[in-house]
């Protein structure tokens, strides 16, 4: 739900993964004395999976029960445990994952609790026509008699689900309700799924629209490329609350407050600083363009054909932006020659892509960012000396970029000030903000954590500032 690759990076269903992650976690139940437990032990670990919790038979309650948590690296792993653990007797095993979204993530909770009649006729009838009445009279009260001003809608049609692809708007809610989740967790933001059964963008425009009065915002999620791009410059032109496809901007807000850091720590100026970027869905584009906003002069595109250049027909608007605002030496080829004594490389693209041996041929002290997901485009232990950050989208390793140090913090601000739209400078502002959080960066420490403390409410106080600064915004 907070990954940063783009539509064509690997399945997160696929049960491809280099090392055990909690993704593909089991949980196992058994009864096993104290003499037997150090073979069954065994017996996991020689799978290659990590036991990572195991909880003892006076915290289970039971004598002799016991239950572990166990991580493995993909589905064939989870296999291989089950199999070494066949012939035991009285035993669970359970996927973790599955088990933690049985009957969803979810539940509806009421702020006005009814604890008699009385309560009940304010709540609803008679008491709620009156409430009712006066938005009809007056409809900008639905802000403060509502819970609109808290309320963002994460609207999907689940063309372009993680890595999975178009996959149908039901297999999308899962990763919907997991991102309402961590609006909730994270910034105190009531948020919806809302996934719907429409295929094109007049139809996701008019869905938009019809559902904005519930709502003090809109995050377009998991919508494919190109139309991801046209539905939210409609939507946004024609409502007056803010529309934000994070898959595009909460990832570009993260890399380029990396992307700042890395920079500070390797010596270079942002502004000659030769990007490429291999992937250009949704957050490939929203990141070269809001690197070219700050001066980044020249961004190299390579999608599945190869390399963006002037000698390519039939570009969509977005991959053309590419070739006018980038590639400055008119490159042809594909990832490699794309790499060639380039500073950063950004992987918004597939797993394995990219062989150690291109890093090598990358300026001196460069920068790679590898963020498909679960598998990176190139793993960091196989990246040579000569690249001196690296980031990933995962959290087993340092610098992850991650979506939820965006977003939370980016519609609670919005959502402060009742914002109606969220420009290009709001964007910068949350990156900034999340740049300086790191204020010493160094190759292990670019970004902060996804668990650490403020990054909400920093990234939150700058967007809402810039807001109010810009005008856009209602009178509370």
């Amino acid at each position: 739900m907070s990954n940063t690759s783009s539509s064509e990076s690997a399945p997160e269903g696929s049960g491809i993964a280099s090392r055990p992650t909690a993704g593909y976690s089991l949980t196992i139940t058994l009864r096993v004395d104290d003499a037997d437990l150090g073979r069954v032990l065994g017996l996991i670990s020689g799978t290659g999976a990590e036991i990572r919790s195991l909880i003892t038979p006076e915290e289970a309650g039971h004598p002799g029960l016991r239950r572990m948590h166990v991580a493995c690296s993909g589905v064939a792993q989870q296999n291989a445990v089950r199999s070494a653990l066949a012939r035991e007797s009285d035993v669970k095993v359970e996927d973790s994952t599955f088990a933690l979204h049985e009957n969803g993530k979810l539940v509806v909770q009421a702020t006005a609790a009814l604890s008699g009649p009385s309560d009940l006729a304010m709540a609803y009838t008679p008491g709620v026509g009156r409430v009712s009445s006066a938005i009809a009279e007056n409809v900008d009260l639905v802000w403060k008699y509502t819970g609109r001003a808290n309320a963002v809608a994460v609207l999907s049609n689940g063309t372009a689900v993680l890595g999975l692809g178009d996959i149908g708007p039901e297999a999308a809610m899962p990763v919907m309700e997991g991102k309402a989740v961590l609006f909730k967790q994270f910034a105190n933001v009531d948020a919806y799924p809302v996934c719907v059964r429409a295929r094109t963008v007049d139809e996701m425009v008019a869905l938009g629209k019809a559902l904005a009065p519930t709502f003090g915002g809109i995050n377009l999620e998991d919508i494919k490329a190109p139309e991801c791009f046209e539905i939210e410059e409609r939507l946004q032109a024609e409502l007056d609350i803010p529309v934000f496809h994070d898959d595009q901007h909460g990832t570009a807000i993260v890399v380029l407050a990396a992307v700042q850091n890395a920079a500070e720590v390797v010596g270079k100026k942002m502004s000659d600083l030769t990007v490429t970027v291999v992937g250009t869905g949704a957050a490939g584009v929203a990141c070269a363009q809001l690197l070219h906003h700050v001066g980044v002069r020249d961004v190299i595109g390579v999608d599945s054909v190869g390399i963006l250049h002037a000698g390519r027909e039939g570009l969509t608007p977005t991959k053309q932006w590419f070739v006018d605002h980038g590639n400055r030496d008119n490159r042809t080829g594909g990832v490699r020659e794309s790499m060639q004594g380039v500073d950063v490389l950004l992987g918004l693209s597939g797993p394995g892509i990219i062989d150690a041996a291109w890093c090598e041929e990358m300026a001196k002290d460069a920068i790679v960012f590898a963020m498909a997901n679960p598998v990176p485009e190139i793993m960091p232990e196989e990246i040579g000396t000569n690249v001196a950050v690296v980031a990933t989208g995962r959290s087993d390793y340092p610098n992850q970029i991650n979506n939820v140090l965006a977003f939370p913090g980016v519609f609670r601000g919005l959502l402060d000030v009742r914002a109606t739209r969220c420009t290009i400078e709001m964007k910068l502002a949350a990156a900034q903000a999340l740049a300086d959080m790191v204020p010493h960066p160094n190759p292990e420490r670019i970004i902060p954590g996804a668990f650490e403390e403020g990054v909400a409410e920093a990234v939150a106080a700058a967007v809402a500032k810039m807001a109010t600064s810009q005008g856009f915004t209602r009178e509370i």
